[in-house]
């Protein structure tokens, strides 16, 4: 039995790689843009009742929610080729039309006025899947409606399905780099306190990372958010490829996560994914062979990683599940597997069992590709603490300063005081001493105090 996800797409940025996402979906599948099953494929063996639904004329609609304040994305979607495949009484657009103006008190605000309609789409949604697994959010952490619009589906969705899944897929800002979005700190820290309370998986994708593979990977020195997203769908696509091409293990959502978080606090995973190959970018470089252990090994590389932090000597991965797609054999996996652990690439947590978990899958018979083997890695890794650190230093500076305080202010959340900020920082603070506290071989060790009894 499928066991069925819905995907909600909050914001510009959600909607945008959402939109990708589904294309890339339509091709792996064998659907067209109208949603028509094309005749070569319909003798298939995948399972397109997870991410799809067919309708009574038999054309196959996503389980997909549109969610935005403001039309410009979600206009581009319906006017798009594929425009008539998501069904119209999922995209939800705000009356006014006036956006969250990158605020995320803003977004989270209106959440409140609008979400009894999005409720009732999601509601419709789940009542319509026969096992419903739970929830994939598509969404930005630095603006205004992906940020706190976002931030408020979650805390609403948890309390309304409490045993369903709560995966986000959070795209962080580029901190590096100055931005456009001035208090960008503020919504960052602001919904990552939601992240870390409210989802049971986060996978991170940094957009730092994402631009620096694009320039360096696919040679495209100038990249734009079309190969961002491009690189954003692949990850999407992959990680749900277990689902949808189902083996004997890895084939609900439940069975992947479990192995990947060990410590339901620590649930943010990061990314890796070789080889890149992009539809937009003639002068991609070409990995001429790749085997298994060639491509484990790449995985395991930084530069091949869509998280940009720099690990300590004490940071170590907690937990690796890499998702192998192509003509693969066991045996080839298992020397892969021996080969890595004698050459110790990957350092692991010192209280856990120090292994990679391997999930093979089938590739899309549909989609040709120039490469035998490609790979997906799902990785808990102890360094993802910087990421965080990065954003509570930026908020400081911020806040230090008192700056564009009054933007947060007008909004009813923060009208009793600015107690949400500080406590934001407490709980992402936590995370990061939790991320550390995993590096020490005392970790599962119970602390004790020492009494001293008196004659």
């Amino acid at each position: 039995m499928p066991r069925e996800i819905i995907t909600i797409q909050a914001g510009q940025c959600g909607n945008q790689i959402g939109t990708e996402f589904w294309e890339r979906l339509c091709l792996e599948h064998g659907i067209s843009s109208d949603g028509i099953l094309e005749d070569f494929a319909t003798s298939g063996n995948d399972r397109k009742d997870v991410f799809f639904y067919q309708a009574d004329d038999d054309h196959y609609i996503p389980r997909s929610i549109l969610v935005d304040l403001e039309p410009r994305v979600i206009n581009n979607i319906i006017e798009s080729p594929y425009g008539n495949l998501h069904n119209p009484e999922n995209i939800y657009l705000s009356n006014d039309g006036s956006g969250a103006g990158n605020n995320w008190a803003s977004g989270f605000s209106q959440g409140e006025r609008v979400f009894e309609d999005i409720l009732e789409m999601l509601d419709r949604e789940a009542d319509n899947s026969d096992s419903l697994e739970g929830f994939n959010l598509l969404h930005s952490i630095a603006g205004g409606t992906g940020s706190g619009l976002g931030s408020f589906l979650l805390e609403r969705l948890s309390d309304r399905y409490p045993k369903k899944l709560l995966q986000t897929y959070s795209v962080f800002p580029n901190n590096e780099d100055s931005s456009d979005v001035v208090v960008q700190p503020y919504n960052s820290l602001l919904a990552l306190k939601r992240l870390a309370k409210n989802a049971d998986c986060v996978m991170v994708l940094d957009n730092a990372a994402l631009t620096r593979i694009v320039a360096d990977r696919l040679h495209i020195q100038n990249p734009d958010i079309t190969h961002t997203n491009q690189l954003v769908s692949t990850v999407l696509s992959a990680s749900t490829m277990t689902l949808r091409y189902p083996s004997y293990m890895n084939n609900d959502l439940a069975s992947m996560l479990a192995p990947l978080i060990p410590v339901p606090k620590c649930h943010f995973i990061s990314t890796a994914y070789t080889p890149f190959t992009s539809n937009n970018a003639e002068t991609a470089k070409v990995v001429r062979k790749t085997t298994v252990l060639d491509v484990m090994r790449r995985l395991l590389q930084p530069k091949n990683k869509m998280v940009s932090t720099t690990p300590t000597k004490s940071s170590c991965y907690i937990s690796i599940l890499n998702i192998i797609q192509g003509d693969v054999e066991p045996t080839e996996v298992h020397k892969s597997l021996l080969r890595i652990r004698e050459r110790r690439i990957a350092q692991f947590i010192p209280w856990g069992p120090a292994s990679i978990q391997v999930a093979l899958t089938k590739r899309s018979p549909y989609l040709q590709s120039q490469h035998r083997v490609s790979g997906l890695m799902l990785a808990n890794h102890t360094s993802i603490a910087g990421l965080f650190s990065r954003t509570v230093l930026q908020y400081d500076r911020l806040r230090k300063r008192n700056a564009f305080l009054d933007l947060y202010r007008r909004e009813p959340i923060f009208a009793d005081g600015l107690d949400e900020f500080d406590d934001s920082r407490d709980v992402v603070q936590d995370l990061i001493a939790e991320y550390r506290a995993c590096e020490s071989e005392n970790y599962l060790k119970p602390t004790t105090t020492t009494t001293t009894a008196f004659a």
